[in-house]
Order: structure tokens, then sequence, then C-alpha cells
């Protein structure tokens, strides 16, 4: 495997979770025990942006938000990765798109909190995302009612599993809303309380 890159063996299943871990908390590595534990994922791969594209302000450098997201998340089936800064991709379907032609035989699912289903027709080629991997949706406090009413869940509705039904082997388009007990973390309340100010002008 190329150098900086995770390994993945082919038919092992990876669920991919994406942000700008500004900073990484308790609700991220709360979904993503989660995530491995329900879904049966061989690995979850953090994917910790350059820069958020929908977002005027920019995050703290890339190495101080990684090496903090490495104190939350110690997981042996877990990497916190800077993957996207690697690949130069600045969006989703790009990285997607390209860690499936550098792994084949492996499967990857992407992972997004209920808040980013929320807005998540504004991301780009955000059908094609769902026509390329599966994407479960972890629910996140006061975002069950807008993330299901959401425009993505409307336009992909006829494919979204039924509680209950495993997202596991299921080929794209597919999508399921995984129900959880919620961690009321969130990046921005750390950055307003003070709790992170690393790479602040």
């Amino acid at each position: 495997m190329w150098q900086g890159f995770p390994h993945a063996e082919k038919g092992q299943v990876i669920g991919l979770l994406g942000g700008s871990f500004d900073p990484a908390h308790e609700g991220h590595a709360h979904i993503t025990r989660e995530a491995l534990k329900r879904l049966h994922l061989d690995q979850i791969w953090w994917l910790v942006s350059p820069g958020n594209p929908l977002k005027a302000r920019q995050p703290a450098p890339m190495a101080d938000r990684i090496a903090h997201a490495r104190t939350v998340m110690d997981h042996p089936r877990v990497r916190i990765t800077d993957l996207e800064a690697r690949l130069g991709t600045r969006f989703t379907f790009e990285t997607v798109s390209r860690l499936k032609a550098m792994y084949p035989g492996v499967k990857f699912v992407w992972l997004m909190g209920a808040d980013n289903l929320v807005q998540f027709h504004r991301w780009d080629r955000w059908q094609d995302i769902l026509r390329a991997v599966p994407v479960a949706v972890l629910a996140r406090p006061g975002a069950g009612v807008q993330a299901r009413l959401s425009r993505a869940a409307q336009v992909f509705r006829q494919v979204r599993l039924a509680r209950g039904e495993s997202i596991e082997g299921r080929a794209p388009p597919v999508w399921a809303f995984i129900n959880l007990p919620m961690s009321d973390a969130s990046s921005s309340a750390i950055r307003a309380q003070g709790g992170w100010t690393s790479g602040r002008g």
C-alpha cells in the first residue's frame, strides 16, 4: 500500500467518517464506536479534512486536529487520517471515487451525523455520493426530524432501509438512519466555550 495510507484487505468493509474535527470530541468517538458495532465494519477511517468548502471559517492546523483526534479516539480498528490532503481532493465524491479506485475489492460505507443529512443536498455531487457508496446516517441531537424531512431523504426515500434492516452487503444507492443513544457534544460549542484554541488567529 502507498506510504501514509491505511491498510485494508479485499472483502473488508470500511466506514468513512469525514469532517473538520475542529476539534474532535466524544460525540465523534461515540458514533464511531456505535457504527463499528451496529454496522459490522472492519475499520473506520476518520477523514480529517483540509477545510470545509461550506464553511467560511477555516479550521485549526491539520497536525493539531489529527493529534487531538488521536487522544479522543483510540481504538485498534479506527484510523485517524489526512487522506484528503494526501489525495488532493476537496469534495467527498472525489475522495470516495479515488479510494474505491485505490482499494479494489474493499467496500466503503459513508458515515454521517444526521445534522449533515439536513444540508447534504448542498454538497458537491451529493446524488453521485449516494450512488457510489452505501450511506449510514447516525442520529444526532435535535436533527432527527429535520434529517428525515431533508431534500436528500426525500429524493432517495425509495432506497432508505426500514428500521432493523441491515446495510451490510447492500449495493448503492442505499441508506439507513441509525438510531442510537446520543451525545450532545459539538465542536462549535467547544470552540465557543474556549475549549479549543489551537491555530486560531
